[in-house]
């Protein structure tokens, strides 16, 4: 094989392929964010989900189904919400109950053009309350009655004044109680024969978009709300008990579930139904309530749905459900980067401004300030030459870095605003590492100086998303020989795929150095002090160099540290989250870390950071074992290795 150039890249070079990146920012067209337009229109204020968005559209036009996939903050409410926009509003209807002279129990449904059902009800309540008035006007007339004739008795002297008194007091307190009694029997009939709106458009703008995320059965499939007085002539009639749900409001709108595998599998199953009919009748709720007697007609849901979640939810999904929505809908993967081009960096700019825009207290941000959150969004896009698009979280950056402005009555934002809004807005998960490492160096977990044989820095990454947290992984092997089959033993609290890498490294020993580590000895694999867990095959290079380390007793570098896949054959592959690798790295106080050559272009650190540390990239293991031992005595063994360098 061909000798290759040794590629150790040192921070200067990395921070160079950073600066030649950043000068694309310049084609910016604006001084700060006052000067970029926000649009009014929600689908237009959608960033990065250019496929989503034609499909929204199409699902608006054509009244479709929707199921949005993908992590949170990736813009799947807001998708939700841009549809209810562009549908149409014409159509909207309010939805009244009205009593059920025939059965009690089963309210009447009808619907009326959105707005009508407040007059409607109205004129109801007024000609209740005139029937009202025509008692009292008779109750009057028989107060002048029963009090003239007993007068005119009395001045004919056909009976006494004591008799005289008597029949006006009792006259007077029996006409009370008659009016009384025959006024509470007249409002109560009356009440029952008002209808109730249940369902009421008066005012929508637009389309109704209901958001019915985590929502109990009857937020969601409407109730009939208990009555204690049921008995005795003093109880609400049913049909003023009725209470719609949200996918009754939802009609001819659009309702949103995120997380709708959350739901329990019957509520899933009751809105298929809903689907499927595009009506759904109202009940009560609680078998123990008055309300579960209760039972409308058929109330009107014919609505859009948009569901939501990650793949995980498609997984727990009630399958006639989602065949429903696949079946008379789309399905989208939402987009978690986009390319990191001047374009797309335009739209973060845009984002900026529209997170200022819908805040409405923070100061605008200059155009270094905007450089800054689009350096961010590269780095929490842990991918090669994109820009994350969980942009929740970067907008939660956004506010930080704008109250703090705020709070020293800056006019706008800057980038020290962004840094100091970094270290005060830290994820839980950086919290945690930061006090992991603490802790570790002070028992000494953490090593980085000296040598010795079979243990290195690994590094790893907690949380998920765009909640990355670097940490410091130490590990620790051992060899020893076997006298029956020999086992690979690794603890730790190791995932699958973590111990299925370990096992793959005994083909890197075979291949370069003839020996069968099944057949001859026992290997034990130590991650020290995880108790957050490990999983994945970063670790794979790590593994690998402090076995062949304890194998032939060549110690290893302390003040190293290193991260990286390897294949069966040697290669080093690559991994996620190299920059929070090296943040942890750079926290614990290491100054040499090997990480795959594929992930140099992946590094998005301030050059002033980068520079504490050396960043060697490599593509095979005999790089890796060529830097992080100390060879010192052992020149042989390093020399048949290189008959294996590729």
């Amino acid at each position: 094989m061909a000798k290759k150039k040794k590629e150790t890249v040192k921070s200067e070079k990395i921070t160079k392929t950073a600066s030649k990146k950043e000068v694309s920012y310049k084609k910016l067209k604006y001084e700060t964010t006052k000067d970029i337009k926000v649009s009014k229109t929600i689908i237009d204020q959608v960033i990065g989900q250019e496929h989503a968005v034609r499909i929204v559209k199409k699902a608006a036009l054509q009244r479709r189904h929707v199921l949005l996939i993908g992590e949170p903050g990736t813009g799947k409410s807001m998708l939700g919400l841009a549809l209810s926009e562009l549908l149409p509003k014409e159509k909207l209807m309010d939805t009244v109950s009205f009593p059920n002279p025939n059965d009690e129990n089963k309210p009447l449904i009808r619907t009326m053009p959105a707005g009508k059902a407040r007059e409607y009800v109205m004129q109801a309540k007024l000609k209740s309350m005139s029937s009202s008035k025509n008692y009292t006007y008779l109750f009057i007339i028989l107060i002048l009655i029963s009090s003239i004739y007993p007068y005119w008795l009395w001045k004919s002297n056909q009976i006494s004044d004591v008799v005289y008194s008597a029949y006006m007091i009792i006259g007077i307190i029996s006409l009370f109680g008659f009016f009384i009694t025959l006024n509470f029997t007249k409002k109560m009939e009356n009440k029952g024969q008002v209808p109730k709106v249940i369902v009421d458009n008066f005012d929508n703008k637009r389309a109704p978009f209901y958001d019915a995320t985590g929502a109990h059965a009857g937020a969601l499939l409407g109730d009939v709300l208990h009555d204690p007085f049921q008995s005795g002539g003093l109880g609400t009639p049913a049909h003023e008990r009725v209470v719609a749900g949200m996918i009754h409001k939802a009609h001819m709108g659009v309702l949103f579930v995120d997380e709708i595998a959350t739901l329990e599998p019957r509520t899933q199953q009751d809105l298929l139904t809903s689907l499927q009919e595009g009506k759904y009748p109202i009940t009560g709720q609680s078998e123990r309530s008055a309300g579960a007697m209760v039972r409308t007609e058929p109330v009107p849901c014919t609505y859009v749905m948009i569901a939501a979640g990650n793949l995980e939810t498609v997984a727990h999904m009630h399958p006639a459900l989602r065949s429903r929505l696949r079946g008379y809908g789309y399905e989208v993967f939402m987009s978690e980067t986009m390319v990191d081009t001047p374009e797309n960096r335009d739209k973060i700019a845009v984002f900026v401004a529209q997170e200022i825009a819908r805040d409405k207290k923070i100061p605008h941000f200059n155009k270094e300030a905007v450089e800054a959150i689009i350096k961010e969004a590269r780095k929490r896009a842990n991918r090669k030459e994109h820009l994350t698009l969980r942009l929740r979280d970067l907008g939660g950056l956004i506010r930080t870095a704008g109250d703090l402005a705020l709070e020293e009555k800056a006019k706008l934002v800057t980038p020290d605003h962004i840094l100091r809004a970094k270290s005060i807005a830290r994820s839980l998960e950086k919290q945690i590492a930061d006090k992991y490492i603490e802790r570790k160096k002070e028992y000494e977990v953490i090593r980085t100086h000296g040598l010795q044989v079979g243990r290195v820095n690994g590094l790893a990454v907690m949380g998920g998303g765009s909640a990355y947290s670097g940490i410091i992984l130490p590990i620790e092997s051992e060899v020893t020989p076997t006298s029956k089959d020999s086992n690979v033993i690794a603890t730790g609290k190791l995932g699958e795929i973590a111990k299925e890498a370990i096992k793959n490294v005994t083909a890197i020993v075979r291949k370069y150095f003839g020996e069968d580590l099944k057949a001859k000895y026992d290997i034990y694999v130590q991650f020290l002090q995880t108790h957050e867990g490990v999983e994945g095959d970063s670790a794979s290079i790590a593994v690998a160099t402090t076995i062949i380390s304890a194998l032939k007793n060549v110690p290893i570098k302390q003040n190293y540290a290193m991260t990286g896949s390897l294949s069966v054959r040697g290669e080093v592959l690559p991994i996620g989250g190299v920059t929070y690798k090296l943040e942890a790295a750079i926290d614990a106080g290491i100054k040499h870390v090997i990480v795959p050559h594929s992930n140099v272009q992946d590094i998005v650190i301030d050059a002033e950071k980068l520079a504490k540390i050396e960043v060697i990239p490599v593509r095979t293991i005999y790089e890796v074992l060529e830097k992080a031992l100390d060879w010192k005595g052992n020149e042989k063994i390093l020399k048949r290795l290189k008959k294996f360098k590729q």
